[in-house]
C-alpha cells in the first residue's frame, strides 16, 4: 500500500489519488470484447418449466411491499386524518357514537385501495396515450383537429373523474316541494347535468389550447371568462326558480379538476405549447385548471335555464316508475360499481386509442403495460365507488345530521351548547376540515415545489401550502355558515369573486395563473363527496332548502388568499429594492 493510500485509509474524509476521466475509460476498456445478446441467449442453458425457479411468498413480499406501501401511504395520509377527525369530533364534541362504524371503516379502506389502484392505472394506462398524443398531434394535424380532440378529451375525461359519481347521490335528500327544478335536475335528468359539466370542461380545454397557441395573457383570459360567469350567476340568482341551482353550478366547477382531467389535459397542453414554440415557458402548464373550474358553472346554469323553460311545472310530471324494493341484478353491489367504472373509463380509453391508431397512425407500444394500467384503473374506480357508497357518503351525512345538535335542538332534544358557542364550534370544525384536507393534498405539495423553483424561492412551498389551506378553511366555514343561516348564494359569490377580480387586476401575471389554478388543486376525489354529503346532511338537519355551495366557497377562498400573499411579496420586494 502506498503512502497516499495509507493516509486515505486512516482518514476517510481525505480523497485518494485522482486520475483523469479519459485515463479511467482507457483502463476499463482493456481486454473488452463486445458480445451480441443473441449469442449469449443461444449459449445460455435451457430451463424447462418444471425446473424453473419459483417465487416464494417471502420473495413476493419483498418485491411488492416497497412498491405498494408508498402508494397506499400516500392515499392514507389524505384519507385517514380527515376520517379520524370527523369521527373524533362526533364522539368527543357532539357526544354521539358512530353509526355502522365497521362498514364505514371498510368503506374508507376501499377508498384508499381504490385510489391507489386507480392512480397507478392512470399512470400506466392513460398517461402514455395522452403524453404521446399531446407531443405529436399538434405537429402532425391541423389546429382544428387538435381543438376538436381537446374538446372531446376534456369532456370524456370528466366522466371518468372518481368524484363525479357523487353528483348522482346528492339529490336523494332534497325536498322537491322547496327546490323543484334542482331536485328534477339531480334525480330525473342527472345525465343533462353530467353532460353540461363535460361540455363546460371541453370548452375550457379548447380555450386553454388557444391560449397556448396565441400566447394570450392569463390575467386577460380570467377576466374575460369570469365576467360572463358572474353575469349568468346574477341572472340565475334573481330568478327564484334558478336560485337554488346556483350553489350546485359553482360546486360542479370544483368537481371537474381531479386526478384524471388535470394530468391528461396538461399533457396535451404542454405538447401544444411546445409545438407553438413556447417549450421554455415556465408557466405553460398553468391556466387550464382555472378555466376548467369556471366553464362548468356557466354550462350548468344554461342547462338549468333550458330545463325551466322545458318544464314550467315539475309537479305536473308523472312520478318516476319504481320497480319496488327489488333491484335489478345490474344495480346490485358490487356489479353496479363495476359497470359504472366501465362506463366512465371505456369511452376515454377508446378516444385515446382511436386518436393514436387512426389520427397519428401509430400502433400501441408496450401493449401489456397499457392493458395492465386499464385493468387496474377499472378495478381502482370500482373499489372507490364501493367505498363512496359504504364509507364516505354515510360518514359525511352522519356528520352533517349530528353537527347541528351543537347549537340546534334535534328531535325535541336540547342543544349541547349555547347557540353562539355551538355555531362558532361548528364553523371552527368546518375550517379545520378545509385546512387539514388541503394541507394533506399531494397535488398541492407538488405544485408548491414547482412554484418555489419558478419564483427562485420568493414564494416558498410552505408559504403556498399555508396560504391555500387558510383560503380553503375560510371558504369552507363560509359555505357552512351559508347553510346554517340559509343565506342566498348570489351575494356570497359576488362578494368573493369581486374581491378576487380586484386582486387579479392588481397582481402580476404569474401569480394570477398560480392563484386561480390552486383553487382546482384543493378539491380532490375524497374531499368532494365528503363535503357534498356533509352539506346535504347539514341542510336537512337545520331545515335549509339545499346544501350546496361549500365547495364553491372553498374554491374562491384560496384564489383570494394566494393573490393577497402575492401582492404582499411584491410589496416587500419593492421595499427591499
Amino acid at each position: 500500500m502506498s503512502h497516499s493510500d495509507a493516509e486515505s485509509a486512516e482518514n476517510p474524509e481525505r480523497p485518494g489519488p485522482r486520475i483523469r476521466y479519459g485515463e479511467f475509460l482507457s483502463a476499463v476498456r482493456v481486454k473488452q470484447r463486445p458480445v451480441s445478446y443473441n449469442q449469449v441467449y443461444a449459449e445460455a442453458p435451457r430451463r424447462d418449466k418444471d425446473n424453473a425457479p419459483k417465487l416464494r411468498l417471502i420473495d413476493l413480499h419483498r418485491l411488492l411491499t416497497p412498491y405498494v406501501s408508498v402508494r397506499f401511504l400516500e392515499q392514507a395520509r389524505a384519507v385517514v386524518p380527515l376520517a379520524l377527525f370527523l369521527a373524533l369530533f362526533q364522539i368527543v364534541a357532539l357526544r354521539s357514537s358512530l353509526i355502522e362504524g365497521d362498514e364505514i371503516a371498510f368503506g374508507m379502506l376501499a377508498v384508499m385501495l381504490g385510489l391507489m389502484f386507480f392512480m397507478d392505472g392512470v399512470k400506466y394506462g392513460l398517461m402514455p396515450f395522452s403524453e404521446n398524443i399531446g407531443f405529436k398531434l399538434p405537429s402532425r394535424t391541423p389546429t382544428s383537429v387538435v381543438l376538436a380532440f381537446a374538446f372531446l378529451l376534456g369532456g370524456i375525461a370528466t366522466f371518468a373523474e372518481p368524484a363525479i359519481g357523487a353528483l348522482r347521490a346528492a339529490g336523494a335528500g332534497l325536498d322537491p316541494a322547496r327546490t323543484p327544478w334542482l331536485h328534477l335536475l339531480l334525480t330525473r335528468y342527472p345525465d343533462r347535468l353530467v353532460f353540461a359539466v363535460g361540455a363546460g370542461v371541453g370548452a375550457a380545454v379548447v380555450l386553454g389550447m388557444l391560449r397556448f397557441i396565441f400566447a394570450w395573457r392569463m390575467k386577460t383570459l380570467v377576466i374575460a371568462v369570469l365576467l360572463p360567469c358572474l353575469a349568468a350567476s346574477i341572472y340565475a340568482g334573481l330568478d327564484p326558480r334558478l336560485a337554488p341551482i346556483l350553489g350546485l353550478a359553482w360546486d360542479c366547477g370544483a368537481i371537474t379538476t381531479g386526478p384524471v382531467t388535470v394530468p391528461l389535459v396538461l399533457a396535451l397542453g404542454i405538447g401544444v405549447s411546445a409545438a407553438a414554440g413556447r417549450r421554455d415557458n415556465p408557466l405553460s402548464g398553468f391556466g387550464i385548471v382555472t378555466l376548467a373550474s369556471l366553464f362548468p358553472a356557466m354550462a350548468v346554469i344554461l342547462v338549468a335555464s333550458g330545463l325551466v323553460a322545458d318544464v314550467p311545472d315539475p309537479s305536473a310530471l308523472p312520478a318516476l316508475v319504481s320497480a319496488g324494493d327489488t333491484l335489478a341484478w345490474w344495480d346490485m353491489t358490487p356489479l353496479a360499481e363495476l359497470l359504472a367504472s366501465l362506463r366512465s373509463i371505456a369511452p376515454l380509453i377508446l378516444l385515446l386509442w382511436l386518436a393514436q391508431r387512426y389520427v397519428l397512425g401509430e400502433k400501441l407500444a408496450h401493449r401489456q403495460i397499457v392493458i395492465y394500467g386499464v385493468v387496474v384503473a377499472v378495478l381502482g374506480m370500482t373499489l372507490f365507488n364501493l367505498g363512496l357508497t359504504v364509507g364516505l357518503i354515510p360518514l359525511g351525512e352522519q356528520a352533517g345530521n349530528i353537527i347541528p345538535s351543537a347549537f340546534h335542538g334535534i328531535n325535541g332534544a336540547k342543544p349541547l351548547y349555547p347557540y353562539i358557542f355551538g355555531v362558532c364550534l361548528t364553523l371552527l370544525f368546518a375550517a379545520a376540515i378545509g385546512y387539514g384536507a388541503t394541507a394533506a393534498e399531494p397535488a398541492l405539495n407538488a405544485m408548491g415545489v414547482t412554484v418555489e423553483n419558478l419564483t427562485d424561492g420568493a414564494f416558498p412551498r410552505r408559504l403556498l401550502i399555508r396560504s391555500v389551506a387558510v383560503g380553503v378553511a375560510a371558504g369552507t366555514a363560509l359555505g357552512v355558515a351559508k347553510i346554517i343561516f340559509q343565506w342566498p348564494m348570489l351575494p356570497l359569490l359576488l362578494g368573493a369573486y369581486t374581491l378576487a377580480l380586484v386582486c387579479t387586476v392588481l397582481s402580476l401575471e404569474e401569480y394570477v395563473s398560480l392563484a386561480w389554478d390552486s383553487a382546482g388543486v384543493t378539491t380532490g376525489p375524497v374531499t368532494v363527496p365528503l363535503v357534498l354529503a356533509l352539506g346535504i346532511g347539514l341542510s336537512r338537519a337545520v331545515g335549509a332548502a339545499e346544501g350546496f355551495g361549500i365547495l364553491a366557497m372553498a374554491s374562491a377562498g384560496p384564489i383570494i388568499s394566494v393573490l393577497a400573499v402575492g401582492l404582499w411579496i411584491r410589496r416587500r420586494r419593492s421595499r427591499e429594492t
